[in-house]
């Protein structure tokens, strides 16, 4: 997952929240919970990096939470809220 090219589905909305933020998804009408604020911070870049890894190394996170986010960001990939941007 880590060299994907990953994005925030069209259909997807975040919420802010004081523990991370909400996603819903309005076709799905999933609703998923980002349960701490840097998996929001790398969510909402995903968009201006080139790979999940680009990603995550400009939001300066420590690569040794990199198998963590890649747990995430795979269970969102698999619920539909993020998609394959290639």
């Amino acid at each position: 997952m880590l060299d994907s090219s990953l994005d925030l589905h069209p259909q997807v909305a975040l919420r802010p929240e004081p523990f991370g933020a909400l996603a819903y998804h309005f076709d799905t009408r999933k609703l998923v919970f980002l349960k701490h604020p840097d998996v929001v911070r790398v969510v909402q870049s995903l968009a201006d990096h080139d790979t999940v890894a680009g990603a995550l190394a400009a939001c300066d996170i420590d690569e040794r939470r990199w198998p963590s986010f890649d747990k995430a960001l795979t269970s969102l990939y698999e619920s539909d809220m993020l998609y394959d941007r290639a």
